[in-house]
């Protein structure tokens, strides 16, 4: 390599984050900058990394996208019978990250996990895309498969199976609702010493604001 990694790094100077500019509700904070993410036109600005844990504490990460959010929480979709849906099913925690570079900011999100009910789940998976639904019922997520031509295949027989037909949603597949304790909102600055301000819940539902060193 021509560059070394240890000698990539760039500094952050395009935006702040106070105290006293932030919404004391954390969700109505995260829709600002997610709206603003959105008005950027970054690349999926949905797109999130979502960590669990294994039964033996190994933890797991991979990148999903965010289908809603609310004052409830952060809402995803993917196969019950996947390693994430067998790692919540064991262990209904998670953490979230968005990564927004362009705009020189990451939100965290840390709380518990519950799935959302079949009518939610329901009436997301009538609007996606024929394909979508299709490859719901194909893909038996996570598991070994020997080749790419078996997977279409499965496709192609779900194909003629629902042909003419409305897609049903597979039992095993919906929603998950993460519901925060800690929503933490980072806004890079100069020299390393970013803005980090972080929201816990309280036991009355309220939420505290502390600022932690980058």
């Amino acid at each position: 390599m021509d560059t070394s990694i240890a000698d990539l790094r760039r500094d952050y100077s395009l935006q702040d984050l106070n105290e006293k500019d932030v919404d004391h509700n954390p969700f109505k904070q995260f829709q600002t900058w997610f709206s603003q993410a959105v008005e950027a036109q970054l690349t999926e600005p949905n797109a999130m990394t979502l960590a669990t844990c294994t039964p033996d504490g190994q933890p797991a990460a991979r990148m999903v996208l965010l289908k809603d959010v609310d004052e409830q929480g952060f809402v995803l979709f993917t196969n019950y019978n996947s390693h994430k849906g067998q790692e919540l099913a064991i262990n209904p925690q998670a953490a979230l990250v968005f990564w927004w570079a362009e705009l020189e900011r990451q939100v965290r999100v840390v709380g518990t996990v519950e799935k959302i009910s079949s009518a939610q789940s329901d009436s997301y998976f009538e609007v996606r895309p024929p394909k979508s639904r299709l490859g719901a019922w194909a893909s038996n997520q996570s598991e070994v498969i020997p080749s790419r031509e078996i997977l279409e295949q499965q496709l192609k027989d779900f194909e003629r199976k629902y042909e003419n037909q409305e897609v049903p949603r597979p039992p095993h597949w919906g929603g998950y609702r993460v519901i925060p304790t800690k929503i933490e909102f980072w806004q890079g600055r100069s020299s390393r010493l970013h803005d980090r301000l972080l929201y816990t819940r309280l036991e009355d539902g309220s939420w505290k604001i502390e600022r932690l060193s980058p």
